[in-house]
């Protein structure tokens, strides 16, 4: 299934939407935020194979980018429609950049290992299926998954795996591997910055949605410092807990200014959000009206997230420290969502 399998139809437009949301007046900024991401993006949008089946043509509306004499929102206007992707009912979560405690070298206290990418970790040779072939590993000469979590944890990525860093807790670490990116601080206060190199082919299991299952917390109740709170009251049960999400993360140092999405470029604070990539070209701009307003308005699709599966699912991204955290953690809400292409697109694939 794609955007272009699950039908696009025009939304309402842009201008009275940014009219009505203060973009001309007091967020003019956020605006200009958005257009600078979207420039990042251009280069990757420009050459990236686009698994949403739109195909619409980013040329104008990038070299356009660029040196723009007027304001930022009458760029959008200028150069994007909305479309609604299937329906625009849709889901909102948030994520953040974790800072926890990390060393690079291994020292007492920090003995959870930060694993770079496996040298035996491939993807299946002579693949016959639908969609990319699988990942796993080769054992005497079969093809057979890769080591899912509780078996990392075990040690099984010894000799297989580069150990990059050593975080101090476990929790933290798990969290730090669902948001994809976070900072590692060392006690004389240094930071290393690591972002997501690759996964292991497993399954993502939601361990909040697993507690509601067991009765732990009640529909609503599982946000992220609850799930957190109740793992490290019930030790006994934590480990057991994690390890029902078989995925794995493996990670890479990364420098520069912020951490990276999946489109190879810099996320930023309230202006990136994690995607479906078959439902929305990563680069495109969209438009969010959530139940929860801080969400409201105009994102980049820079990145894209193993439960982030939909037309209308986003993930937004909220920056680094405590406020982010907060944020992120409570960022759970139902919303209406719109797609901005460039002017044209809409009519092009109409006749389709």
């Amino acid at each position: 299934m794609s955007a272009l399998d699950a039908g696009l139809y025009p939304g309402p437009d842009i201008g009275a939407l940014l009219a009505s949301a203060g973009y001309d007046t007091v967020r003019e900024g956020e605006a200009d935020a958005a257009r600078r991401s979207f420039i990042e993006s251009c280069p990757a949008l420009l050459s990236r194979s686009d698994s949403s089946g739109i195909a619409a043509d980013w040329t104008r509306a990038c070299a356009a980018a660029q040196g723009y004499a007027g304001s930022a929102p009458r760029f959008f206007r200028e150069f994007f429609e909305t479309s609604i992707v299937g329906g625009n009912d849709g889901f909102v979560t948030g994520y953040f950049e974790p800072r926890l405690a990390g060393v690079r070298n291994r020292q007492p206290g920090f003995d959870v290992p930060v694993y770079g990418m496996p040298t035996d970790l491939v993807r299946q040779a002579y693949y016959a299926g639908g969609g990319r072939a699988p990942l796993g590993r080769y054992e005497d000469g079969r093809f057979v998954p890769y080591f899912e979590r509780a078996e990392i944890v075990a040690g099984a990525l010894d000799g297989r795996a580069p150990v990059i860093a050593w975080a101090a807790d476990a929790i933290d670490f798990f969290f730090l591997q669902i948001q994809g990116s976070g900072q590692l601080i060392a006690p004389d206060g240094s930071v290393l910055r690591i972002g997501y190199a690759g996964q292991n082919g497993r399954g993502y299991t939601a361990i909040g949605r697993t507690l509601r299952e067991r009765g732990v917390f009640a529909p609503g109740e599982a946000t992220m410092q609850g799930i957190v709170d109740w793992l490290r009251a019930n030790p006994g049960e934590a480990d057991a807990i994690m390890n029902e999400n078989q995925s794995w993360v493996f990670f890479r140092e990364l420098t520069g200014d912020g951490p990276l999405g999946a489109l190879g470029v810099p996320v930023r604070p309230r202006v990136s959000v994690a995607a479906d990539p078959r439902f929305t070209p990563l680069g495109a701009p969209v438009w969010i009206d959530a139940a929860n307003d801080r969400a409201d308005g105009l994102w980049i699709a820079q990145d894209t997230g193993g439960a982030i599966k939909g037309a209308g699912r986003f993930d937004t991204f909220w920056g680094a420290g405590e406020m982010a955290k907060g944020t992120a953690g409570a960022m759970s809400s139902e919303a209406r969502t719109l797609l901005l292409l460039p002017k044209g697109t809409l009519a092009r694939i109409a006749p389709r």
